[in-house]
């Protein structure tokens, strides 16, 4: 509705020299109803006859549309203009509200070229037959943001607007080739004397009438029609039920209502101007498309999650019925793509020209998150399988050989990891085959699964190296306790002690020697050699009293290698 009701005159704060500023009512403004439309003329002449500057508010949108943009009202603003007053020089500025994404130098020379052609059609008196537009205005363009999208940016460059307005009469400046100037003291008798004048011309009453009674008219039968369409009962069930799920038809059902509010504006308003009743038609089509959007996402939404969800269910039956990864993937995604786009086509509704390629690429994003979290998983999963098999096959046979350490039994140890290993990698790599990995991702794995393998080797290793204690005494135990053939020995008071004391330490330094170290790699090392060379040697062993005054200590942990 009408902000304005009569004209409203202030002199602007903090802008020099001294100007005055006039506020009017609309032109479009239908409070005043259809029998008195005349004033809304009579100030907008007013307006053009005592002011410098004139701002008109316009609406992007309506910017090249005949019956839009304040043409009726120019049209015979300009006539009666030429015929009550002698030219002077008035500024239009026409401001553009609600700035679209179409440039302003795409915008200006089209709003140019109909208040060209509104000046050319306007019957002339014969002293102006001739006179140019520019004689009489000087008309400049701005374009304001919408003040409800951007405000920031409104503020701002509404700022910038009002610093034009400051020394305006200074050569170059809006209003800098004014004429006609009349003086502070008689402004006021002037406009008095101007407004007389306007009020006795009756001609003002009958232009744009048509128009205005059309708008008037055309406006509240579409809002009628907007109430009977929130108000109908099978929209209201269709905008109920789409909120907990899909609806059967939703795009026809919703077309045929949205037909019928349009199809009874139609027939209501087919006898009032053309161009007005068209541009109403459109605003009702758009502010129902409005209204019924939300449900449209939520028809989407809805198709999107039940795509989904089928999708993960078809994808998990292929994986178990023994479809390959890869294939089971790409075959599911195409058909569940094109499942989406089928339900997508039955919800679309004909008046509306919306994209749904966003909720498309959303549902592919779901998808393909999916598939690669049911990648991973399953990798994951195979991966565990075969260590599980890999430390089954390895545990057992590596505590056994180091139980009866000798000198073979690293060597024994790298064939059994070798074997081992190689027989869970091939089965690993068939049983990934399906995958569709590349080279560098299937070595990586591989290479995973083979230090797994040694992890467990060295892992049991160092399990039994804690123990090597125990192990040295009841080897010492059981060597010196016991004869060649594993019998228990009967002392008889011949046998050379210190010789079986020997053989048995030696076989539990040898354990020691094996234990000592993980042999895995084909490094030679030592450590046999040094122990028994500083624990079995008698003049080691005589050093060993007093290991204070030895410089150099085979055993000491600075002189270890590894």
């Amino acid at each position: 509705s009408q902000t304005t009701k009569g004209i409203w005159l202030a002199r602007c704060a903090g802008i020099e020299p001294c100007t005055l500023v006039m506020d009017l009512e609309g032109t479009d403004g239908r409070e005043r109803g259809e029998d008195d439309t005349a004033f809304e003329k009579q100030s907008a002449l007013f307006a053009l006859a005592v002011s410098d500057i004139v701002l008109i508010n316009m609406w992007c949108h309506d910017i090249g549309r005949e019956q839009a943009a304040n043409k009726p009202l120019l049209k015979t603003v300009f006539q009666v203009m030429m015929r009550l007053f002698s030219p002077r020089k008035t500024t239009l500025m026409f401001v553009i509200r609600d700035k679209t994404r179409t440039p302003l130098e795409n915008l200006e020379p089209v709003l140019r070229e109909d208040i060209q052609k509104i000046w050319d059609s306007v019957p002339k008196p014969e002293a102006h037959k001739e006179t140019r537009l520019s004689e009489f205005f000087n008309v400049e363009v701005v374009a304001l943001s919408s003040y409800e999208e951007k405000e920031e940016q409104f503020k701002e460059q509404v700022a910038s607007l009002r610093q034009r307005f400051f020394h305006s009469i200074a050569p170059g400046g809006l209003a800098g080739d004014r004429r006609g100037v009349v003086p502070a003291s008689g402004f006021s008798f002037s406009a008095q004397e101007i407004w007389k004048v306007i009020k006795e011309n009756k001609d003002l009453d009958l232009p744009a009438h048509k128009v205005m009674v059309a708008t008037v008219r055309c406006e509240e039968i579409a809002n009628e029609k907007y109430g009977s369409f929130v108000a109908n009962e099978k929209w209201c069930q269709m905008e109920e039920a789409v909120e907990s799920g899909p609806v059967s038809g939703f795009g026809k059902k919703l077309t045929a209502i949205l037909n019928i509010s349009l199809s009874e504006y139609d027939a209501e308003a087919i006898y009032f101007d053309e161009g007005v009743r068209s541009a109403k038609r459109k605003q009702l089509e758009e502010k129902l498309l409005q209204l019924v959007q939300p449900a449209h996402q939520s028809m989407l939404g809805h198709i999107r999650s039940g795509t989904l969800e089928k999708f993960k269910e078809a994808f998990d039956k292929a994986l178990n019925a023994g479809e390959g990864f890869s294939l089971a993937a790409q075959t599911c995604t195409q058909s569940y793509m094109a499942q989406f786009d089928e339900w997508c086509a039955d919800a679309v509704i004909e008046q509306a020209n919306w994209d749904t390629s966003k909720v498309r690429d959303k549902l592919r994003r779901d998808i393909d998150a999916h598939i690669a979290s049911v990648h991973a998983a399953k990798l994951s999963e195979l991966t565990s399988s075969f260590e599980e098999k890999l430390n089954a096959a390895l545990s057992g046979p590596v505590e056994a050989l180091l139980d009866g350490a000798n000198s073979e039994t690293w060597s024994a140890i790298k064939k059994l990891l070798l074997r081992e290993t190689e027989s869970a990698v091939a089965g690993f790599c068939n049983a990934i085959f399906g995958f569709d990995m590349d080279e560098q991702s299937k070595d990586k794995l591989i290479a995973s699964l083979e230090n797994y393998g040694r992890g467990v080797v060295e892992a049991k290793a160092r399990e039994e190296s804690g123990r090597v204690m125990i192990r040295m005494k009841d080897r010492f135990s059981m060597l010196f306790s016991h004869d060649s053939d594993s019998m228990p020995r009967i002392w008889t008071g011949k046998e050379d002690i210190r010789a079986i004391t020997k053989t048995a330490r030696s076989a539990s330094l040898k354990l020691l020697s094996v234990m000592a170290a993980i042999r895995l790699d084909d490094d030679v090392d030592n450590i046999e050699t040094t122990l028994s060379s500083a624990l079995m040697d008698a003049k080691s062993n005589a050093a060993v009293k007093d290991r204070s005054i030895i410089p150099f200590d085979p055993l000491a942990s600075n002189t270890w290698e590894k």
